[in-house]
């Protein structure tokens, strides 16, 4: 998760929501990304694609079977339809997302399927970021 903030790091540095991602594969990382939705001008510009794509490219195939997910938030229904469609084994991410979270806070979906969920983790970092970026656009 540590690496997964550094990505959330350089968005918030980027003036990007501050989400970061790193997909491990047999304990190396395999791809790592931060939004750019903003600067890319696209909606599918959120971390978790951007990684994704990244892994896919990297192992050859876009199944991530066998991969896990750091991500600094919870993934949104997008991201997180995207995550089920990969087969990803594993998804571990810090801060919950009230208002668009696809995993355990709004939607569930996950419920069920065969990937493991980890939530929580390193939760009050990626969630001070979090809330620190928006505080930041609301003055």
């Amino acid at each position: 998760m540590a690496l997964a903030l550094e990505e959330a790091r350089l968005a918030l540095e980027e003036g990007e929501v501050p989400v970061g991602v790193v997909i491990v594969k047999d304990g190396k990382v395999i791809a790592r990304a931060h939004n750019r939705r903003e600067n890319d001008l696209d909606i599918a510009g959120h971390a978790e694609i951007l990684a994704m794509r990244e892994a896919g490219k990297k192992l050859g195939t876009w199944t991530l079977e066998g991969c896990t997910i750091y991500v600094t938030l919870e993934p949104c229904l997008m991201c997180g339809a995207a995550l089920l469609q990969s087969r990803i084994s594993s998804i571990v991410y810090g801060a919950d997302d009230p208002q668009y979270g696809a995993i355990s806070t709004k939607e569930h979906l996950f419920d069920g399927a065969k990937t493991l969920v980890y939530r929580g983790v390193e939760k009050e970092e990626c969630a001070r970021m979090l809330n620190a970026f928006f505080a930041s656009k609301r003055q």
